[in-house]
């Protein structure tokens, strides 16, 4: 008997918790009952959260040890390496600011109005910068892993990394370990990732019994201004920086029509990878800067999950009535530049990378398991997007260097 895919399963959980929210929201109209059967059926949401704040510190930890420690590497590389880099962190702060400006002209989280959901809600307080600033350095990293403060660890695990990359075959034990232990650390993800039905089930009819049907509505409003932003980062942004780079932007898509398609319809930019090394091949990039920058790319040029990252977080503080300031978001995007690196082999990446922002800044996690009902449709076009981003990536890369339509010996 062929087994039901985790997205199948999580579609199933959010009709089934559409279904029995509402029939109890039927049955029982006494505001007391609805609370209290909200209450006891959050639990499953519940339980999953609290696993996937268990993961965060170990899995970041790891991950960005790891691929801070082998940076180092890229001096090997030269200029290629450093243009790779310098252009992967423009597009990602680009495809930010879409996200930004898409979330804070629609806000389509206000759609959801959850203020009165969730009791774990915190009231907004004025952004202090010297707060901020000196928080980010931890006193101990331990303390900070134990309480789950992702801002101190990252800032220790630059300096580690940094560190383990210095002493080269030394460092090299280290880079090893903590390279096993993120393997450990993404198969327990996969463990917990396998009861995010059982999250949504929950989180749906909690949030259906006790608002109704119209919260629909919201994810509705969510899911037409996400893929908004997409179109507008792809049409828009990516064109242009194939217009100034001289480069036939649709006919770089054409060349992109099977993985795109790939992509979307498999929620998988990996699964996309090497129709797209064929297809870049094709329009006229030389094999050798394909095969350095598309892998890079993978880890560091995720246009679409980084775009996505944002855009869900201000979007459920906006859900829960929160407001996030201006210096805030900056900070957020700076944040973001730096945790999200090293993610793209985590199962629902931008998940975990989400969690850790919404712990970051005060917002209650409990929206998260809302927007994950809708996550596989925002998915697709997430991996789409992260494979055109990719693509445009290479080509730039390849005329920059003067190397495209050179065919390699």
């Amino acid at each position: 008997m062929k087994r039901i895919n985790l997205t199948s399963q999580i579609m199933i959980a959010m009709l089934l918790g559409i279904i029995v929210g509402q029939f109890y929201r039927v049955t029982h109209p006494d505001t007391e009952d609805l609370k209290s059967f909200a209450h006891n059926i959050q639990i499953l949401s519940d339980i999953f959260l609290r696993l996937i704040k268990m993961i965060i510190a170990p899995l970041v930890f790891s991950l960005l040890l790891v691929g801070i420690a082998r940076v180092g590497d890229f001096k090997s590389v030269g200029r290629i390496g450093l243009k790779t880099i310098a252009y992967f962190t423009f597009a990602a702060l680009l495809a930010m600011v879409v996200g930004l400006i898409i979330v804070n002209v629609i806000e389509p989280g206000k759609a959801l109005n959850l203020q009165q959901v969730s009791t774990s809600g915190v009231a907004t307080k004025p952004f202090d910068a010297r707060e901020f600033i000196t928080h980010i350095f931890p006193e101990s990293v331990i303390d900070s892993m134990a309480h789950n403060q992702i801002l101190p660890i990252i800032i220790f695990v630059m300096f580690f990394g940094v560190a383990t990359a210095a002493i080269r075959e030394k460092g090299a034990i280290i880079i090893d370990f903590f390279d096993a232990v993120a393997h450990v650390m993404l198969k327990v993800t996969s463990f917990i990732m396998k009861l995010a039905p059982l999250g949504v089930f929950g989180a749906i009819a909690a949030v259906i019994a006790e608002k109704g049907l119209s919260v629909l509505t919201g994810y509705l409003t969510i899911i037409v201004s996400f893929f908004a932003g997409l179109l507008i980062f792809v049409f828009v942004i990516l064109y242009i920086i194939c217009l100034l780079s001289g480069i036939k932007f649709f006919s770089l898509l054409a060349h992109m029509r099977e993985p795109m398609l790939l992509a979307f319809t498999t929620a998988s930019s990996e699964a996309a990878m090497p129709k797209t090394i064929l297809g870049l091949e094709r329009f006229g990039c030389p094999n050798r800067i394909v095969s350095f920058v598309l892998p890079l790319g993978y880890s560091f040029n995720l246009d679409g999950s980084i775009m996505y990252m944002i855009f869900a977080t201000i979007s459920i503080a906006q859900a829960y009535g929160m407001e996030i300031s201006f210096a805030q978001q900056i900070s957020m995007m700076l944040i973001l530049l730096i945790s999200s690196k090293g993610m793209a082999g985590v199962p629902r990446a931008s998940l975990v990378v989400i969690a850790s922002m919404l712990q970051i800044f005060n917002i209650p996690v409990e929206g998260l398991t809302l927007l994950l009902a809708i996550d596989w449709l925002l998915d697709m076009g997430r991996a789409c997007t992260n494979v055109i981003g990719n693509a445009v990536a290479t080509a730039v890369i390849s005329k920059w260097e003067r190397q495209m339509g050179v065919q390699d010996l």
